[in-house]
């Protein structure tokens, strides 16, 4: 991932953009950012070869360039009209403050700690009620009477609708108003919440545990995020499964959303051991940076199993998902199927297989030199990654072997051994062959959650080194 990184800084330096002549000091102030914008987009985008105004041939000179920036009010204008449409690129973000775009991805946001999902009440396309899925510790949801499994309903007394929870929700302090789940109504109980974000750095690890079941010793890891400032920890983790001899291994990513494509071939490579050098994944760009990379350093779009880590060797993992399941999440199943059997247990993952890096308004688009006059930074879609085979088409969603969604009505206490979808992955483990679960006829899903309402923490990433 070094090398590959190294190489994107050297490509930038050397490839010329799509103006013959296109010098910086023709840039009038005014037009800095914009400019930055456009040149970023042009030469990352993965999409570049599909937008007309980003065509390398689009403008002659920088100055037919500036004549075509000074029709945008703003940046963020412009980023979105270089984006191809929604229903492709649900990713690509632009932030006013690269120190905030930082923050998010590793995992350090402004946080009250009440992890939810978003649901659609029965019978109605407006109407919606929010679920508590998990509690993060230290936070100030931790302090106060609320916890998994917590329906509410409203927001300061006012009930959510499809047109205003992201207002409602992202105000820095707000009182969740509570509900009973009575047979699918949502029934206003009279209790209410108040909570109050802070800066907040959520540990991904969220559970581990051992579990002791007849011959098997199974070990347990929820894990919510691919932070990779955490990863000695994660590291760490594998050493107590190694240390207590762990033969099967239940790994809970029903909501994580994604992040570091270097946390995740670690993460593989715990898992494993085995496979030491060999192909995890591999990165496709645009064709323009993905021809100069493959005639300078073909080798650097490669993402190999990692040595020198605690590792399993095994053979077989299960994986518990959710329609929350995305990114790096969905790299990890994908990427470990042609080496070993994967058995995933939940429900049908997001359908993420793509991935961004950030950039800056710099002469190489790293952090290094970067412009002082401001703090826009880009987060664009810039690759896909397949596996060894060549695979990586699951933008519906990667199906499990055992359909289990969440039920509301009967959700469990993470890591306890009889929570549903914990539960069925140890049935499997000490009773192969045996038959799947029941599933509702009708199955209820969230349409978003509390990390999709912002596309930064569902993001796949690529880091510079």
């Amino acid at each position: 991932m070094k090398n590959v990184l190294k190489l994107v800084i050297l490509f930038l330096l050397m490839l010329p953009l799509g103006c013959d002549d296109m010098d910086d000091n023709a840039v009038p102030k005014s037009l800095a950012v914009k400019d930055f914008v456009w040149k970023g987009m042009n030469l990352y985008y993965l999409w570049q070869g599909d937008v007309p105004d980003l065509a390398d041939n689009r403008f002659a000179t920088q100055n037919q360039l500036n004549i075509y920036l000074e029709d945008f009010d703003d940046p963020v204008t412009l980023f979105n009209a270089l984006r191809i449409d929604n229903s492709i690129d649900r990713y690509s973000v632009i932030y006013t403050d690269y120190r905030v775009l930082e923050g998010v991805l590793s995992g350090n946001t402004l946080n009250n700690g009440m992890d939810y999902g978003l649901r659609y009440k029965n019978g109605s396309t407006t109407d919606i009620y929010g679920w508590v899925r998990y509690i993060i510790p230290n936070s100030d949801a931790a302090s106060k009477p609320i916890a998994r499994g917590a329906i509410f309903y409203a927001i300061n007394g006012t009930p959510l609708t499809i047109d205003n929870y992201r207002e409602l929700l992202a105000n820095d302090t707000y009182t969740v108003n509570l509900a009973n789940y009575d047979g699918g109504n949502i029934t206003p109980n009279g209790t209410s919440v108040t909570l109050t974000k802070t800066a907040l750095q959520e540990n991904p690890i969220l559970l581990s545990s051992v579990i002791n079941q007849g011959s098997h010793t199974i070990g347990y890891l929820m894990y919510n995020g691919f932070y990779s400032s955490y990863d000695s920890q994660l590291n760490a983790v594998f050493g107590n499964f190694q240390a207590q001899n762990v033969t099967d291994l239940v790994l809970d990513l029903r909501y994580n959303s994604g992040g570091s494509v270097n946390t995740a071939a670690k993460l593989g490579s715990m898992i494993t051991g085995q496979f030491p050098g060999q192909l995890f994944s591999r990165q496709q760009w645009n064709a323009k940076a993905q021809s100069y990379f493959e005639d300078n350093d073909p080798g650097s779009l490669v993402n190999n199993f990692v040595s020198g880590l605690n590792s399993l060797n095994l053979n077989k993992v299960y994986i518990l998902t959710t329609k929350a399941s995305a990114s790096a999440s969905e790299l990890v199943i994908n990427c470990l199927k042609p080496y070993i059997t994967v058995v995933q247990i939940g429900d049908v993952t997001t359908g993420k297989n793509v991935g961004s890096v950030t950039l800056y308004d710099s002469p190489t688009f790293a952090k290094q030199n970067v412009n002082p006059n401001h703090k826009y930074a880009m987060q664009p879609i810039v690759l896909k990654v397949v596996n060894k085979d060549g695979f990586g088409d699951y933008t519906s969603g990667i199906q499990p072997n055992t359909l289990l969604p969440e039920n509301i009505t009967n959700l469990g206490i993470l890591g306890d051994i009889n929570e549903p979808l914990l539960q069925e992955a140890i049935s499997q483990i000490i009773a192969s062959g045996r038959r799947p679960p029941q599933v509702p006829a009708l199955i209820e899903r969230d349409f978003t959650d509390a990390k999709a309402i912002h596309p930064l923490r569902s993001e796949m990433y690529v880091e510079r080194k």
